[in-house]
């Protein structure tokens, strides 16, 4: 029987682990069974103390000492080391039931999600038939805040749209604290980022502001050390440009809003998840306990 699985996954401080918190707290007031896996090795804090956690297998700090790698180099080798050791995973999560929605709390270097071979190696182990058999989907957070800067936002969308390619998965993308944005942007503009396109760059207040005054982008040439001139030129410009039309010409991203403060929200983004794992298709008719019969 299939086992059921969300890999939570995204840039830092988009929110991952708050945003599994509000999803454990959201399954459980629906009677639904969790198993929270926490596989980012340079974690400190939980709302909800994880069922199965890499550091109890190797933790970041004790890498970088040791081999004295630096925190990228040090993520990547913990992950080495856990499919080394792929053994951690299957005997904790070998005997759970299709009840579970087993939670991946991912790290949030997007390395891991855009070119580097070891994230698909453990999704082809986890989701394989005949061993643990989970039907794993993706949800990739970015914060909603990017959209106040277009360049970073379409930057962010690419590292969405990497890790689609990458991990070949069902995948949710999710624009995460949408709460931060209120007052920022207005609701008919924040709708224009949920499908992103060529046309954000060109709409761009700043950029409007500047052909109305009849400016140009700067010329090339200048102090390449001066980062503000860099992202006034015209070669940044041609960059994000080509970023948005890239993105565009492949039309997969799209965005779901989340406020994990919104128990409706969180439930929106849930219903999504058990689309992409048809969970609900692979569930048994359940009869209600008595004291189930009572309550209603």
């Amino acid at each position: 029987m299939s086992k059921f699985g969300v890999m939570v996954m995204g840039p830092a401080g988009a929110g991952k682990s708050t945003f599994c918190a509000s999803l454990i707290t959201h399954l459980h007031l629906n009677r639904r069974s969790t198993f929270y896996v926490n596989l980012d090795p340079a974690a400190e804090t939980f709302e909800h103390t994880p069922d199965l956690d890499i550091r109890e297998l190797i933790s970041l700090e004790d890498v970088m000492e040791e081999m004295g790698l630096g925190p990228n180099g040090g993520l990547i080798y913990c992950f080495e080391f856990l499919m080394e050791n792929l053994d951690f995973l299957t005997e904790a999560l070998d005997s759970l039931t299709e009840e579970y929605l087993i939670i991946f709390d991912m790290p949030g270097q997007i390395e891991l999600y855009t070119h580097i071979p070891i994230l698909p190696s453990l999704v082809r182990f986890l989701s394989r038939s005949g061993a643990l058999d989970i039907r794993l989907c993706a949800a990739y957070l970015l914060e909603a805040t990017f959209v106040v800067d277009r360049a970073k936002f379409f930057a962010g969308t690419l590292s969405a749209m990497s890790a689609m390619i990458l991990l070949e998965i069902p995948h949710i993308n999710v624009l995460s604290k949408v709460d931060l944005v209120k007052g920022q942007v207005k609701k008919k503009e924040f709708k224009k980022f949920l499908t992103p396109d060529s046309t954000l760059l060109e709409e761009d207040p700043a950029e409007v502001a500047r052909r109305k005054a009849g400016l140009e982008p700067e010329d090339e040439g200048g102090d390449p050390q001066d980062k503000d001139a860099l992202m006034r030129g015209s070669s940044f410009r041609r960059l994000n440009t080509a970023v948005a039309q890239l993105i565009e010409s492949f039309s997969m991203v799209s965005y779901l809003k989340l406020d994990s403060s919104d128990e409706d929200s969180v439930g929106s983004i849930m219903s999504y998840i058990d689309d992409c794992i048809q969970f609900h298709e692979a569930q048994e008719p359940r009869e209600l306990r008595d004291e189930e019969y009572d309550e209603e």
